[in-house]
């Protein structure tokens, strides 16, 4: 297990929104419940002032290799883009997995039992009337949403670094059938699926899949968290202009984290 330091600094100065940068946004530690009786360690992030556009539910990378719901890109998400882009933004750990926030009950299932994580999160944006509901899965969590997310109140799915590892053609093909849009971000150098293996896998099953090209990135999408989050922005909510802003007027805070050994 891991644990995460966090040093907190209020900052009242205009200028540029870095990696430790949290924007405004009301922040609700939340419990999800499974059917089978695990509860989930997670986060809402809400909009401070106004109602949310559309809902991101974020399913994160391989636990076993340190996937969590705070790898890099979800907590900028959460950190950022309530503010940005008027966004709901839930993210937790599935089932086994610790971050700074806790530990999610149960274990690691191999992409079975986290059916019933996906199930629960969706099950808490429909309790909680949260609109516009998309998926947005990131390698592992890219499976979790082919595999278990075609639900009806689920609007689409973003697909960051797909490996198509646990998930196949049955899957895509489900998403293919219920026409709901699916864009797929694939780094250039990815060592799993690269874009044209990625185009002609996609291509053959969901064949209106949007696959998009991250020059120069590989499969963590480190140096691209920008990038990134303009296009799950784009799929989600096409009227808010990308790319988002790179600077931030007015008070914010600044988090720096440490992960260290327990």
């Amino acid at each position: 297990m891991r644990d995460a330091r966090v040093d907190q600094t209020r900052v009242d100065q205009d200028g540029p929104i870095t990696a430790n940068t949290v924007l405004p946004a009301r922040r609700e530690a939340v419990t999800l419940r499974t059917e089978d009786g695990l509860a989930l360690v997670g986060e809402l992030a809400l909009p401070v002032d106004r109602q949310p556009r559309a809902t991101l539910v974020l399913l994160h990378p391989l636990p076993t290799h340190g996937g969590m719901m705070d790898s890099h890109l979800y907590r900028k998400a959460a950190w950022r883009l309530p503010a940005l882009a008027d966004l709901a933004v839930l993210r937790f750990n599935t089932r086994g997995t610790a971050s700074e926030a806790g530990r999610s009950e149960g274990a690691f299932d191999h992409a079975v039992g986290e059916r019933l994580d996906v199930a629960a999160a969706l099950a808490f944006t429909a309790e909680r009337g949260l609109p516009s509901v998309w998926l947005v899965g990131w390698s592992f969590g890219t499976d979790l949403a082919l595999m278990h997310g075609c639900d009806p109140v689920v609007e689409g799915a973003v697909l960051i670094s797909p490996p198509l590892r646990w998930s196949g053609t049955e899957h895509l093909r489900v998403w293919a059938r219920a026409g709901k849009p699916v864009v797929c971000l694939v780094p250039e150098f990815d060592t799993y699926l690269p874009p044209a293996e990625a185009r002609r896998r996609f291509g053959a099953d969901i064949p209106t899949a949007d696959v998009i090209d991250f020059p120069g990135a590989k499969h963590l999408m480190v140096g691209h968290a920008d990038e990134v989050l303009d296009a799950i922005v784009s799929a989600a909510v096409p009227e808010v202009p990308t790319p988002l802003p790179r600077t931030w007027s007015g008070p914010h805070e600044r988090h720096q984290v440490t992960i260290v050994a327990s």
